[in-house]
C-alpha cells in the first residue's frame, strides 16, 4: 500500500481558478503574479486556430491531454506504442504491468504469482519508484514513495484506448521525474457509437474477472457517458495470498467541433492477503513454493485478516478548446483521494512500543498501519502547430497532504492508553513548466528541444520509528533535453540527450539528521535507427544512461538501525535494444526484441553486520552489477493468423541472471528464465454491431519454476557470513479462458 467557447468567456473563469490554486499553495507574491501572466497568454493564445492533422498516427489520434506529455511520431526518443485493441487481446484480469510484459527491456513479477493483486515492472532494470506513470496526463505515481500502485485500480485496462511506453528519460512529463523509463495512459478516447460488453474470465488459482460496460455514444452530436464495473478475485499461487478487487469508472462530456468537457472518476477498492515477505532459498529448494510466512506470528492457524486494505477514488475535469487554426489549449483540474491500512498480528511486542500499558511487559497484539491521504492539482497545455513546427507550452502544479497514523486493534490480555499510537503528516508541493518544440529542417530532418522545470517542496513530521526527525526540503530541477531525427523511404532513426534529477523518496529520509539523501541525477544519450517495410520491419537503438548520486542499498544501518539507500557517487547503464518483426506469408507472422545491456556501479562499498563484534564491517568491490538489472531480456511471439475469426499466438520472455544486491554474487542472485504461453482468440459471431469474442491462453506452458523478484539480507556470526535470500516464485503452467460479448 503507499507508505474544458469563446475568449471571453473562459478567461475569468481560468484566472480565478488559477490563483485560487496558488493561494490555497500560499506562494510567494512574484510566483503568483507569474502565473497569472502565464494564465493569460495562455488563454488568450487560445484565439489562434490548430490546423487539423495531415495523417493518422497514434499519436495525432490521441487525446490532446495526453499528447502534451508523449513522444510524437519523430520524437528523438525510445518507445512503444500499445493500442486499445491489443490492450483488449491481452486483458484477462492480470494487472497493468503484465500488460506490458512483450515490450523491451521490461521485467514484470508478481507477490502472489500470477500477476493479480500487487505486482511490479522494471524498465531497462529501473525500478516503479523511477518510472513516471500518468493517467490521461495527470501523475499517478504515490508522492511520497513514487511508487505505482495499479492494484488500487483493478481492471483499469478495461477502460484504457493506448499506452505508450517510454524507455530512458524521455519527454517530459507531469508528477515524478522519469528516471529510466514513463508510462502513458489514455482513457479519454472517445466512443462515436451507443455499446455495451459484458467480459468474463475464469481461470487457475479460483480467478475471476468480471467486467460489464456501457457507453451513451454521442447523443445530439454533443453527449457521451460511459460505465465500467469490474470485479476481480483470486485464491493467488502462494498460499493465503488472495485478492478480491472492485473498480468504477464513470466518464461524461459535451463537445462540439472546438470545444470539449469531460469529467471522469476512477474508483478502486481491493483487499490482499499480504505476500510480501517471499519465500526462503531452503523452503524453495524443499520445493515448498508457495508457502507464505504472513500471520505466522499468531500461535497456531495463521491469522487469516493479515491483509493490505485500500481505497482509492479519482476525480479528473477536462477543458479542451481548439480554435481551428495554429493555436489549441487543455486544462484539467484534478483530486486523488486514497485511505486504508494494513493489519498485522505482532507476537511478544513490548506495550511501551505502542505507548500503552498492561498486565505485563509485553503482549501479543493486532496493529493497523493507516494512510489517508489527498493529492490535487492542475495540469495545463498550450498547443502550436504549422506545416513545419509543432510546439507545446505545458506543465502542472499538485499538492499532495497525507497522514499516517497507527491503531491498535486488540491485544491478548488488553491494554490501557489511546489506541493510536503515532500520527505523523507530510505535504508535498509540485511544479512543473516544460516547452518542447519539434521543426521540419526539411522533408527529411527535424529538429526538437525539450526544456523543463521542476520545484518540489517536501515536509516531513517524523517517521514512526523516528517520530522526532522532522524533514523539510526544497529542490529546483532544470532537466533539459534535445535530439534530431530523420525519416524517409521507409528509413527513421534518430540522436538525443537528455538530463534529469529526481528526489529522494520518504523512506530515505529517515535515515536521521547526519545521513540526508542527495537527489539523485541522470544524463541519457540514444541513438536509433529503423527500417520499415511491406513484409518487415526492424529497428536498433543504443544508449548510454550515466547517474551520479543514485540511491541504492548498500547494507548500510541508519540512526534507527534500519538499512537505508545511500547515494554512490557514479553509476550507468548501456545496451543495444533490437526489434523486428516479418511477415512469413498471409498466415504467419513472427515478432520479438532483444536488449543486450551493461549496467554497473563504478565502486560499491558492502556493510555488512557483525553480530560477533558489534557494528559492521566494510567491503569494496569494483564495478559489480546493478541489482536487478538482468544483462539480456528477450521476447518472441509467433502467430498464427489462421482465418478472420480464429487466431494463436505462442509468445515467450527471456530474462538473464539478476543480481539481488550490487555485490554481483551468484549467491545471492535470481536465475535466467525463459518462459512460454500460449494464446488463442475465436471470434464466435462478429455482425455489424455484434461481436462474442472466446480467448483463451496458458502461461508458462513448460511448468518453468522461476523466481523474477527477491531480496537479501547477510550478516556474520560465529565468524561466518550468512547469506539470507528470499524469492518471489511464479506460478508454473496455468490459465485463464475469457468470454467478452460486445453489443
Amino acid at each position: 500500500m503507499p507508505a474544458q467557447g469563446r475568449r471571453t468567456n473562459y478567461f475569468p473563469f481560468l484566472h480565478s481558478i488559477s490563483l485560487s490554486f496558488f493561494n490555497l499553495f500560499k506562494l510567494k507574491k512574484m510566483k503568483r503574479i507569474a502565473f497569472f501572466i502565464l494564465s493569460g497568454l495562455i488563454t488568450t493564445s487560445a484565439m489562434g486556430q490548430q490546423q487539423a492533422p495531415a495523417k493518422d498516427s497514434f499519436y495525432l489520434l490521441t487525446p490532446v491531454e495526453v499528447r502534451a506529455v508523449r513522444a510524437g511520431d519523430k520524437a528523438p526518443f525510445t518507445r512503444t506504442n500499445l493500442s486499445g485493441k491489443e490492450i483488449r487481446s491481452l486483458n484477462l484480469g492480470q494487472d497493468l504491468p503484465f500488460l506490458l510484459n512483450q515490450t523491451p527491456s521490461v521485467v514484470v513479477y508478481s507477490d502472489a504469482g500470477n500477476g493479480v493483486g500487487y505486482t511490479g515492472i522494471r524498465i531497462r532494470g529501473t525500478d516503479a519508484t523511477r518510472i513516471n506513470v500518468t493517467l490521461n496526463g495527470i501523475p499517478f505515481n504515490d508522492a511520497e514513495s513514487q511508487g505505482t500502485f495499479f492494484v488500487d485500480l483493478p481492471d483499469f485496462a478495461s477502460s484504457t484506448g493506448s499506452i505508450q511506453v517510454q524507455r530512458g528519460v524521455g519527454s517530459s512529463s507531469n508528477g515524478a521525474g522519469s528516471f529510466g523509463g514513463s508510462i502513458n495512459v489514455s482513457t479519454n478516447e472517445i466512443h462515436k457509437d451507443p455499446y455495451w460488453e459484458i467480459n468474463n474470465s475464469f481461470g487457475s488459482f479460483n480467478t475471476w474477472k468480471n467486467t460489464i460496460k456501457t457507453g451513451s455514444g454521442l447523443v445530439a452530436d454533443h453527449f457521451f457517458t460511459e460505465v465500467r464495473l469490474s470485479r476481480i478475485s483470486s485464491n493467488g499461487f502462494i498460499d493465503r495470498a488472495s485478492s478480491n478487487m472492485r473498480s468504477l469508472h464513470f466518464t461524461t462530456g459535451w463537445l462540439n467541433a472546438k470545444t470539449q468537457l469531460r469529467f471522469n472518476v476512477f474508483s478502486g477498492k481491493e483487499k490482499t492477503y499480504q505476500a510480501w515477505y517471499g519465500v526462503t532459498e531452503q523452503d524453495l529448494h524443499d520445493r515448498r513454493r508457495t508457502v507464505n510466512y504472513a500471520g505466522t506470528e499468531k500461535p497456531g492457524d495463521p491469522y487469516d485478516n493479515e491483509t493490505d486494505n485500500y481505497w482509492q477514488d479519482h476525480y479528473q475535469f477536462f477543458l479542451n478548446h481548439n480554435g481551428g487554426g495554429h493555436f489549441s489549449w487543455n486544462t484539467a483540474f484534478f483530486m486523488t483521494k486514497g485511505k486504508g491500512y494494513y493489519e498485522q498480528y505482532k507476537a511478544d511486542e513490548p506495550y511501551s512500543k505502542y505507548g500503552v500499558t498492561g498486565p505485563g511487559v509485553t503482549d501479543d497484539f493486532i496493529r493497523q498501519l493507516w494512510l489517508k491521504n489527498s493529492f490535487y492539482g492542475n495540469i495545463y497545455a498550450l498547443h502550436y502547430k504549422n506545416k513545419r513546427t509543432e510546439a507545446t507550452l505545458g506543465g502542472s502544479f499538485t499538492q499532495y497532504d497525507g497522514r499516517h497514523f497507527g491503531k491498535l486493534k486488540w491485544s491478548a490480555h488488553g491494554f490501557s492508553g489511546s489506541d493510536t499510537w503515532y500520527i505523523l503528516n507530510a505535504w508535498k508541493y509540485d511544479a512543473n513548466v516544460f516547452l518542447k518544440q519539434q521543426t521540419a529542417i526539411n522533408d527529411k530532418w527535424s529538429a526538437f528541444y525539450d526544456l523543463q522545470y521542476r520545484y518540489v517542496n517536501y515536509d516531513i513530521e517524523g517517521f514512526r520509528d523516528n517520530p522526532s526527525l522532522h524533514i523539510s526540503n526544497r529542490w529546483h530541477f532544470f532537466n533539459p533535453k534535445a535530439g534530431i531525427s530523420f525519416q524517409s523511404n521507409g528509413w527513421k532513426g534518430y540522436v538525443s540527450y537528455s538530463r534529469t534529477s529526481k528526489e529522494p523518496n520518504r523512506d530515505d529520509f529517515e535515515a536521521g539528521a547526519s545521513q540526508q539523501p542527495r537527489p539523485e541525477k541522470l544524463q541519457d544519450w540514444e541513438a536509433s535507427v529503423e527500417r520499415i517495410q511491406p513484409v518487415y520491419n526492424w529497428s536498433a537503438t543504443v544508449y548510454y544512461m550515466r547517474y551520479h548520486d543514485q540511491l541504492v542499498l548498500t547494507g548500510q544501518i541508519n540512526d534507527v538501525g534500519a538499512y537505508t539507500r545511500t547515494n554512490i557517487p557514479e553509476s550507468y547503464r548501456a545496451g543495444i535494444e533490437l526489434q523486428g518483426g516479418y511477415k512469413l506469408n498471409k498466415q504467419w507472422d513472427l515478432r520479438g526484441n532483444l536488449t543486450l545491456s551493461r549496467n554497473k556501479v563504478l565502486d560499491f562499498t558492502e556493510f555488512i553486520d557483525d553480530y560477533d563484534n558489534g557494528g559492521q564491517q566494510l567491503k569494496a568491490y569494483s564495478a559489480p552489477d546493478i541489482a536487478f538489472s538482468p544483462a539480456i531480456t528477450g521476447a518472441l511471439a509467433l502467430n498464427w493468423h489462421a482465418s478472420p475469426v480464429f487466431e494463436l499466438s505462442f509468445p515467450a520472455k527471456y530474462v538473464s541472471r539478476q543480481y539481488l544486491d550490487n555485490t554481483q554474487q551468484a549467491s545471492r542472485s535470481l536465475d535466467p528464465y525463459f518462459v512460454q504461453d500460449l494464446r488463442a482468440a475465436y471470434t464466435l459471431r462478429k455482425k455489424k454491431n455484434t461481436e462474442w469474442v472466446l480467448t483463451g491462453q496458458v502461461s508458462n506452458v513448460f511448468n518453468n519454476q522461476y523466481e523474477p523478484n527477491g531480496y537479501t539480507y547477510n550478516y556474520i556470526s560465529g565468524g561466518q557470513l550468512s547469506v539470507n535470500n528470499y524469492y518471489f516464485p511464479m506460478a508454473g503452467i496455468n490459465y485463464m479462458i475469457a468470454l467478452n460479448l460486445k453489443f
